[in-house]
């Protein structure tokens, strides 16, 4: 049988190599483990490789089947692009002085017959944000072409400014190439103090935000101008309320509520979504009430002590992301949660259970697995984890689900209307 990937260290200089005497572990909570060779893939088109300063990785000794630390340079992690999953983190020593890592998945990477691999599946098969398929003098054209079509739309100019221009967000992109997605910032303010929270960060916080939050609070009427000519002229448009450059969606819902009775005047074609943290259930009512399509409520966990001490929510508890869920499902709409998966916690069996108290409780329509993005060391220290308990594996879990919930989806995006009818079919070509 053919062996597990090498491990790759880097020399701080910018240079990665493989250390032939060390095959790569992976890390599952705080432990390195052993992989499997059919846990790995090669490293996706977008995804990207990059050192860990401070930190030594663990690998297991070639000739004498131990574990030992590689002394030759620091440990290399993987970030995977949108549509994979990862099943185990880089495994690695930290030393004392190490700073925290910026906000970022660290998937466990290797060295297998000349290419680099890492321990992931594609979990999703929709298109919507591969690299290949950005088109740059379309995205240009796009600009200018709506720039100048709404020149005093602050959206249309946040969206082009900040969020296409600056961070190179790929719904953004999307956007200004006509398709699909069309994300609408909406919130300047938060209901939750999340320690990993991309758009907002105390100064005195060892990490920094990766981008800018929304400064403003759209009007309805600035919603409706951009969204209208999407929806109508898109294939399989979405457009979306809740992005990662702003705070809670639903502390604007009224706005929402307006837009969206205002855009169904208009046009029926397409779908609504919201991303949302689901801490207003009565709001999420009166959306699903004025047309709301489709909610996604993010969580980093299916159990309240784990949850809370993350997202440290202000006038909401756990259980109202449930109830926002339940009244969607009832009203007919699609629910998906945005599931951070960190290996060794979301795979734990005190979190499978919880997990399955969600899904039947709400009647959950789709599972979307997302690469939680955070230093492990720091996220587990913060949430006070220091033992994670008995698991099954990344892998093994999604299994287990499969077969207790055939009903369930799986992905990575939002579906459009389209696929919402019928999820087998790939649609995005």
């Amino acid at each position: 049988m053919k062996h597990t990937p090498y491990l790759l260290y880097s020399d701080g200089q910018g240079n990665i190599f493989e250390d032939e005497t060390l095959y790569v572990l992976g890390r599952t909570g705080w432990d390195a483990v052993e992989t499997e060779l059919d846990d790995w893939i090669p490293l996706p088109d977008g995804g990207n490789l990059y050192e860990l300063p401070g930190r030594r990785g663990i690998g297991l000794d070639v000739k004498t089947g131990e574990m030992r630390l590689c002394e030759k340079g620091w440990a290399v992690a993987a970030f995977i692009p949108p549509a994979h999953t990862g099943f185990y983190m880089a495994a690695y020593e930290t030393l004392p002085d190490a700073p925290t890592l910026p906000l970022f998945c660290y998937t466990c990477a290797g060295w297998y017959e000349g290419e680099f691999f890492v321990t992931a599946t594609r979990i999703e098969r929709d298109i919507r944000q591969e690299c290949a398929g950005y088109d740059e003098d379309k995205i240009e054209s796009g600009l200018t072409k709506f720039v100048t079509a709404y020149p005093h739309n602050r959206l249309v100019q946040h969206l082009a400014e900040t969020c296409c221009q600056t961070y190179h967000c790929p719904a953004a992109r999307n956007y200004f190439m006509g398709r699909w997605e069309c994300p609408i910032p909406i919130s300047p303010a938060c209901n939750a103090n999340c320690i990993g929270c991309i758009s907002f960060q105390p100064e005195d916080e060892t990490i920094v935000s990766t981008q800018d939050r929304l400064t403003f609070k759209p009007t309805a009427a600035e919603v409706v101008e951009y969204t209208v000519p999407h929806l109508e002229t898109a294939p399989y448009p979405i457009v979306s309320f809740g992005q990662g450059c702003e705070g809670e969606p639903l502390l604007m819902w009224e706005t929402i509520r307006e837009a969206i009775l205002e855009i169904r005047r208009h046009t029926s074609k397409g779908s609504i979504n919201i991303n949302t943290n689901g801490s207003n259930p009565r709001a999420v009512e009166e959306l699903m009430k004025a047309g709301l399509n489709s909610i996604r409520v993010s969580t980093n966990s299916a159990r309240k002590e784990i949850y809370t001490p993350y997202y440290r929510p202000n006038n909401y508890e756990f259980q109202d992301l449930l109830e926002s869920l339940k009244i969607a499902a009832a009203y007919g709409g699609w629910t998906s949660i945005n599931y951070f998966v960190f290996p060794g916690m979301t795979d734990s069996e005190a979190e499978l259970d919880a997990l399955r108290h969600l899904i039947e409780y709400t009647d959950l329509k789709m599972i979307q697995w997302r690469n939680f993005n955070i230093d492990p060391d720091w996220y587990l220290g913060k949430i006070g984890v220091t033992e994670t308990g008995d698991r099954y594996g990344v892998k093994q879990l999604m299994h287990i689900i499969r077969e207790e919930y055939p009903h369930l989806k799986f992905g990575y995006f939002n579906p459009p209307i389209e696929r919402m009818k019928n999820y087998e079919e790939d649609f995005a070509h």
